[in-house]
């Protein structure tokens, strides 16, 4: 194919002698003369290359053939295409260009091509972590029950609102699902306003999320059996789900980031939300050909619901996250008092907590306590700060409460959070050892849960909860910074945490 592909004016060949440097040691004035070698030795190159590549099985074509106007010559998609200049009898050099197939093209593989570059990020699976595979699975299957719940949910609400009898106020069930609408805004903005939990309790709250979604898609099902009360059923329903959907929203940008390799975060977010629209229609067509057979609403929500959740529980497990929130740091940090060495990024992950309240792994760490909550007496106060003078916290251990308290003095900033909280660690495995120390000495003869936290009374008093922390204090120093670069090692984000300390802060 011949022709003029590029209008315009194009520099005249020769001028490439005038800015490039000349590797034929040739002068700039005898640019037009030295054109002639630069010809044959291009030609020459050509039939080498030819004559030297490998045999193969594929057919390949042979490059097209070199004439005196030859230019350059490049490949896109299977086609190879020649560049080579025209004078037409004018004054003026045009582009001719003539393409060819590089070998007998395979439709069924293009096609195949074409649907992966819907779906699948670029560089795939070289450009994204070895997470992106397993969480995508279960995400589409996540969304195909989801599409299958929504036809139900959908003709329960209509039902519900009397679109299917005769007679009903048009205005009436207009007024009532824009109310039903209204009131999951509310609901959104309302809970939007925890935002900073998103990205310490990400797994926890992307799941809890998920078991929200299933519980208002119940509460839209009982509109159906209960049509008056469709207007409370229909904003409960719909808060629910609000809230569900800005929990979702809010963690996505965190998981993709994660599994972007090669600065690619929107091309993976892109073939992602596509994955997930591909499998929601699937299962909306699951949807109506279950709900045409009129089954037990009963009996299919449990189905969907219990599918939805297992594959959302799935889903969330296969993240891998490199930042350290509480529940991995607590991981890693005890994994490493334990052996020496920190985690991998996959066994921290995998061993993080979903099935609980975020707020419950703070029960062994308080981080960012007040004064009156850590010290019961000021003068456990004044000896603790003695103690911490070089540091920006404070460290100590209620045995009534059984918890540590970490309280941040006004200058502390995100590497003293993540000593105190490392220190916090090392002061609850000291008090571990002595516990088991206290309950080989005990023996078995008083009761497990009094052995938990009272076998050594002189480490349950004021003077053993100082005398704790002082030798927890000896450890930090030699143990924070080796944890650090072994945490590097494998892989941990160390320059930022989300231990989501409290806002209260000391000053001394």
């Amino acid at each position: 194919m011949g022709g003029t592909i590029f209008p315009g004016k194009p520099k005249r060949r020769y001028r490439l002698l005038d800015f490039h440097p000349n590797p034929l040691s040739l002068t700039v004035n005898a640019g037009q003369e030295a054109w002639p070698e630069l010809r044959n030795l291009s030609r020459s190159l050509a039939v080498l290359s030819t004559s030297c590549a490998p045999s193969s099985s594929v057919p390949i074509s042979r490059p097209l053939p070199v004439d005196s106007s030859f230019v350059c010559r490049e490949s896109l998609r299977g086609v190879q295409w020649q560049y080579s200049s025209s004078d037409k009898g004018t004054s003026k050099q045009q582009w001719n260009r003539v393409g060819r197939a590089e070998a007998k093209r395979d439709h069924i593989k293009e096609a195949i091509a074409f649907l992966r570059s819907h779906v699948v990020p670029e560089g795939y699976p070289v450009s994204v972590s070895p997470a992106y595979t397993p969480y995508m699975q279960w995400r589409a299957v996540q969304y195909f029950f989801g599409g299958a719940m929504s036809v139900f949910t959908t003709r329960s609400l209509l039902h519900a609102l009397g679109v299917s009898r005769k007679g009903s106020a048009s205005g009436a069930v207009a007024v009532n699902w824009v109310l039903k609408d209204g009131a999951g805004r509310i609901g959104r903005m309302i809970f939007a306003r925890h935002g900073k939990k998103f990205d310490c309790h990400l797994k926890q709250l992307r799941f809890a999320g998920d078991l929200l979604m299933e519980l208002g898609a119940g509460v839209e099902l009982a509109t159906m059996a209960f049509p008056q009360l469709f207007l409370p059923l229909a904003c409960a329903a719909s808060v629910a789900k609000n809230v569900a959907a800005v929990t979702s929203t809010s963690t996505r940008a965190p998981i993709y980031k994660a599994f972007a390799r090669a600065e690619n975060i929107g091309d993976v977010t892109a073939k992602g939300e596509a994955i997930s629209n591909v499998a929601d229609l699937f299962g909306t067509g699951l949807g109506i050909l279950l709900s045409k057979k009129n089954p037990s609403l009963f009996a299919t929500f449990v189905g969907l619901s219990c599918g939805y959740i297992l594959s959302s529980f799935q889903e969330v497990k296969a993240v891998r996250l490199p930042t350290l929130n509480r529940a991995r740091f607590a991981v890693a940090a005890q994994v490493f008092l334990e052996t020496g060495q920190v985690p991998s990024l996959e066994y921290a992950n995998e061993k993080e907590r979903i099935l609980f309240a975020p707020w419950a792994e703070e029960k062994a760490v308080h981080l960012g306590a007040r004064v009156m909550e850590a010290f019961s007496t000021p003068e456990e106060f004044e000896v603790t700060r003695d103690l911490f003078q070089k540091e920006n916290y404070l460290l100590t251990y209620r045995p009534s409460k059984r918890r540590a308290f970490v309280v941040l003095k006004e200058s502390a900033n995100s590497e003293d959070v993540l000593r105190a909280t490392f220190h916090a660690h090392v002061l609850m495995q000291v008090l571990r050892q002595v516990r088991h120390r206290g309950k080989a000495a005990e023996g078995d003869n008083r009761n497990m849960e009094s052995l938990a936290y009272n076998l050594n009374s002189q480490w349950q008093s004021e003077h053993g909860v100082i005398k704790a922390v002082a030798k927890s204090y000896e450890d930090v120093n030699s143990l924070f910074d080796t944890f650090k670069e072994k945490a590097s090692v494998q892989g941990w984000i160390m320059a930022e945490n989300l231990l989501s300390p409290g806002d209260a802060r000391v000053s001394v």
